[in-house]
């Protein structure tokens, strides 16, 4: 069978781009962080990873500017061979005292930091043990990578428990969380998480995508809780509060040394583009100097949450500035998508597969330089969607 007949047999995205109510790949106009433009309709942006607004500080916009003029546009190799500039070096030093460890190291995504730490690490006899609300790319590591992948329920210490005395055997254990859950917006229990590796001869590494910049003043999950020194390894994203693209593993010295020699997806791509790597040191001085960010990012999540709750939404188990509302049903979903879009709010919808059935919601999270006036928006919005849809009693 010729290998493409299968894409002839896919036609759901079509059909919903035929009707309407295609909500995915739109592209936005003008954005100035808390507020975007698409086909010419302001909206309130109530979808962004953007969560201290560092995309249009004047500091970081500065610095990208300048690393162009300075080095040009990109690097145009690895860094194995002509791609490390001296501020990948720079900002490996400042993330790993950042983050709180010997060393830092840097890849062009996040989705190629998981892949290429984790595929370093976890050889045939190996285990690697993850959340099953995981980002894919850790799912995606596992599967790269030449062991054996175990999932536990989410945030399920008993089941852990369980997974971990099934391949005590195994030569070696890595377990894998997120500290921030992207769609729950819950956080990874930590402590409990440590209690149970050490008792296991486990390895435990943090993906702190959503969690840098937010938990911890600023410096992670394991910051939060206090136990920096107890987590093996820390990964991190510069997608969402660093305000550019790329990620970074960081840990002891001599693990950070094996990974750099060994991590495929690092060692056969370019690495990142000067502008990209500027923004990050400049979003780490401020974040370092202006702490009064984070401080604004917790009051305007506290805001939603008791709004929502005010209005009688389901928004699950969050803690966070990410607060998913909860709808259950594909259909409604996008019904309720659309109507809020309609009212000049931007979330993000979510279905099956990318989750369970009865899990369908609208994403929404929010931003230190979210103004109360726009955030009162996001709520009228979601109040007056809410009763004509029957989502609000």
């Amino acid at each position: 069978m010729d290998i493409f007949e299968k894409t002839k047999g896919f036609t759901r995205a079509k059909d919903a781009l035929r009707d309407g109510y295609y909500p995915y790949f739109r592209p936005l106009d003008h954005t100035e962080g808390t507020t975007v433009i698409v086909n010419g309709k302001h909206m309130v942006m109530a979808g962004s990873n953007n969560y201290v607004g560092l995309t249009t500080h004047p500091h970081v916009r500065k610095a990208a500017i300048e690393a162009i003029e300075k080095y040009g546009t990109g690097c145009t190799g690895s860094r194995f061979l002509n791609g490390t500039l001296q501020i990948h070096i720079d900002l490996e030093r400042r993330l790993a005292a950042y983050i709180g460890k010997e060393a830092a190291l840097c890849f062009s995504t996040g989705y190629q930091t998981n892949l290429g730490t984790i595929s370093a690490l976890v050889g045939r006899k190996d285990v690697a043990i993850v959340d099953k609300d995981d980002h894919a790319s850790i799912v995606d590591g596992c599967r790269f990578a030449m062991g054996t992948m175990k999932r536990f329920r989410h945030n399920d210490m008993d089941h852990l428990k369980y997974t971990l005395e099934s391949v005590k055997d195994a030569d070696g254990i890595l377990v894998i969380v997120d500290g921030v859950y992207s769609m729950e917006g819950d956080i990874a229990p930590l402590p409990e998480i440590i209690t149970l590796c050490k008792r296991y001869g486990a390895r435990l590494m943090v993906d702190d995508a959503h969690s840098l910049g937010v938990l911890g003043g600023g410096h992670g999950t394991a910051a939060h809780f206090g136990v920096v020194d107890e987590v093996d390894l820390i990964m991190g994203t510069f997608s969402k509060s660093f305000a550019s693209i790329g990620g970074v593993i960081a840990g002891d010295e001599q693990v950070i040394h094996y990974i750099q020699h060994h991590a495929r997806p690092m060692i056969f791509s370019a690495s990142m583009a000067p502008p990209n790597v500027a923004t990050v040191l400049a979003c780490l001085d401020v974040l370092e100097s202006e702490p009064h960010w984070i401080e604004r990012l917790w009051e305007n999540a506290k805001y939603m949450h008791d709004g929502f709750r005010r209005l009688g939404l389901n928004t699950g188990a969050s803690q966070t500035p990410i607060i998913p509302v909860i709808i259950g049903d594909d259909f409604r979903t996008i019904g309720v998508w659309m109507g809020l879009w309609e009212e000049g709010v931007y979330t993000n919808p979510v279905v099956e597969p990318a989750v369970a059935p009865g899990g369908q919601r609208l994403r929404t999270s929010y931003m230190a330089t979210h103004t109360r006036e726009q955030l009162d928006w996001v709520l009228r919005g979601f109040e007056v969607v809410g009763k004509r849809t029957g989502l609000i009693a």
